[in-house]
């Protein structure tokens, strides 16, 4: 059976890795060195495993449900806490939150997506500022930050040390929304998932044990549409 996988490289990696996402591709992290027949003999290394972290049918379980219904006396999860949706009027005619989730009858036929464009600002507006911070703190350098729609991965780090941030993080608790912040910006310090990597994430999330077990339990919250 073929077996496809990306390359991607960097100047900052000392070795072959192979990891597999959520979504089922199959990423090797090379140095910039790297040959295409290396990469292949790798592969070819891995190909058990690989299949077998493939048919793994409970993390890489598709489709993924479509969320909470966007009407009166459901809820919708927002930092770790589920909150009741009202459809009512309210003074900016926009979706507004206060203690629960205020929709206008008038985005009846558009709520799902007015929900979610409320969820991407507010992600905008509570995480952006936060990757600075711990950017400072870790002492790195990063040439931009952007919230995305990633179904299956809650941040990446690319090759020009850029991060991205999946908007459904925002329905997570600050501990995990910043813990995934340091996961990330970690990266730019340590490539690979080493002894010292874990050491410094540990290190600057002192919750970053329970963080790893909330997205074990609750991740799937993070997959749904809204």
């Amino acid at each position: 059976m073929e077996l496809k996988y990306q390359i991607v490289r960097s100047a900052k990696r000392k070795k072959l890795t192979i990891s597999v996402e959520r979504d089922r591709s199959v990423i090797v992290h090379a140095p910039e060195g790297a040959d295409e027949e290396t990469i292949r003999r790798l592969v070819e290394t891995k190909r058990q495993w690989l299949f077998g972290k493939l048919n793994h049918t409970q993390k890489y379980q598709q489709p993924h449900a479509p969320g909470k219904e966007v009407v009166n006396g459901e809820s919708a999860a927002y930092l770790g806490r589920e909150y009741r949706i009202e459809m009512t009027e309210t003074k900016s005619g926009s979706v507004e939150f206060s203690r629960g989730f205020f929709i206008p009858p008038t985005h009846q036929a558009k709520r799902r997506k007015v929900l979610r464009d409320w969820y991407v600002s507010r992600a905008k507006e509570l995480i952006l500022p936060r990757v600075e911070l711990r950017a400072r703190d870790l002492g790195v350098t990063i040439h931009g930050a952007r919230i995305v729609d990633n179904r299956y991965r809650w941040g990446s780090c690319t090759v020009k040390d850029r991060v991205n941030f999946n908007w459904r993080l925002i329905k997570a608790p600050m501990y995990v929304i910043d813990y995934v912040i340091v996961h990330e910006l970690t990266h730019l310090l340590e490539a690979n998932h080493t002894p010292q990597f874990w050491n410094v994430v540990r290190a600057k999330v002192t919750s970053s044990e329970k963080a790893k077990l909330w997205l074990k339990e609750h991740g799937q919250i993070l997959e749904e549409e809204i």
